[in-house]
């Protein structure tokens, strides 16, 4: 173990407008300067590397969620008590309310419908042509199906749950401007799942009813209804626009990876890996430190935070040959701490996945080439993601 004084102190920012529109540079600085670094700019630790990175995701009791895993103590305390802002062992009991709508086993149950429903929007978009990535691809597609699933009723809140999401992932980054102008969204979200935790006002039937009609035979605690239903909501929203918008992109920049795709359908899963790799949706979130430790030979004292960064780790050289490269068919892909990893991995990966991979299927089905223009990148801080992006789809032909 080394000392504290050691760990080199930078005055590297990772939630600058141009950090954030293109992270990677200052991701490989990070990574170079150190294991563990110290930035200054918001009095946190920050690991960069994928070892430290997988090894503290991993050591859940030492670096632990229930203090939150934002950066501002403040917001922090406001949203404790959900999945993955808690530990063992209430975290295995709220997590399994949540998860076993979404395990594997479940999926197969919504197979048919989540691949209709992907057949459907690609073949539109083929016949429209040219559209935006990000609205008519990457939001339409989520928010057609994650809604319905919940059993949210119809013009109740369907135009704002993007909004309202994007609010909460970014109130897990510092108490900036663009953290500031979300909270009257937090607040209106709040409202709505309260409203929403109330019997009769979601679809019977529904992953969301069933969870209500359990709180109303005493199965549930009542106030755990919004927070659990705001587990369903806000990772199996915004992650999933990050994903499809960047995958249209990767695929429309390099078309050798395409064409390879296409004459390889059985990639499919590889590919998905890929582009959540390359083009991590979050972008990282923080453990508190609940004893002194040390991580990559650093010694943190009990109380320090660290920042995680997932995006980093996944293009970290040191682990991934050739990482800025794209390949649909790299051997270890799954490897990626894109969705987290350990007891915290995201609860909603296994629909992401099925949303990805029927689009990519729908995709080699119904498109010959994927043309794009450039994009606009989001500036959000824990989002890696695209605003907005011109696409033409050519189509196959028989």
């Amino acid at each position: 173990m080394i000392s504290t004084s050691t760990i080199p102190h930078l005055d590297l920012d990772p939630y600058t407008d141009a950090s954030i529109t293109d992270p990677y540079p200052l991701y490989g600085a990070l990574r170079d300067a150190a294991p563990v670094v110290y930035l200054t700019a918001h009095q946190v630790h920050c690991a960069a590397r994928y070892d430290e990175v997988y090894a503290a995701l991993h050591r859940h009791g030492t670096f632990v969620s229930g203090e939150g895993v934002g950066l501002t103590d403040t917001l922090n305390k406001a949203q404790k008590g959900s999945s993955f802002t808690s530990d063992p062992p209430y975290h295995a009991y709220v997590r399994g309310l949540v998860a076993r709508h979404l395990k594997p086993r479940a999926m197969a149950d919504i197979n048919g419908y989540v691949t209709s429903w992907a057949d459907r929007l690609v073949r539109d978009l083929v016949a429209r042509k040219s559209f935006d990535a990000v609205q008519d691809f990457a939001v339409a597609f989520p928010l057609a199906v994650v809604p319905d699933l919940l059993g949210w009723p119809e013009g109740e809140g369907k135009e704002r749950l993007l909004e309202w999401a994007s609010a909460g992932f970014n109130a897990f980054g510092p108490l900036n401007d663009r953290t500031r102008a979300g909270l009257p969204l937090l607040g209106e979200m709040g409202e709505f799942l309260h409203r929403m935790s109330q019997p009769g006002n979601l679809r019977p039937g529904s992953w969301g009813a069933e969870l209500v009609s359990e709180a109303r035979e005493g199965k549930i605690e009542d106030k755990l209804l919004p927070g659990l239903l705001g587990d369903f909501l806000a990772p199996s929203m915004d992650t999933s626009v990050s994903a499809l918008s960047s995958m249209l992109w990767l695929l429309g920049t390099h078309q050798d990876q395409w064409r390879r795709l296409r004459e390889d359908p059985s990639l499919v899963s590889s590919a998905f890996n890929e582009i959540i790799r390359l083009e991590s949706p979050l972008r990282g979130f923080t453990r508190y430190v609940a004893e002194d430790t040390e991580l990559g030979g650093a010694a943190l004292p009990r109380g320090s935070r660290v920042l995680l960064l997932f995006g980093s780790a996944n293009r970290d050289e040191r682990f991934w040959k050739d990482p800025e490269s794209f390949d649909v068919a790299r051997q270890g892909a799954a490897q990626h701490v894109g969705f987290g990893h350990g007891i915290h991995a995201c609860v909603g990966q296994a629909l992401s996945r099925l949303e990805g991979q029927s689009l990519l299927e729908a995709l080699v089905r119904h498109v010959d080439r994927i043309e794009v223009g450039e994009p606009t990148w989001r500036l959000h801080n824990t989002i890696r993601g695209i605003e907005r992006m011109d696409v033409t789809f050519h189509g196959r032909t028989a």
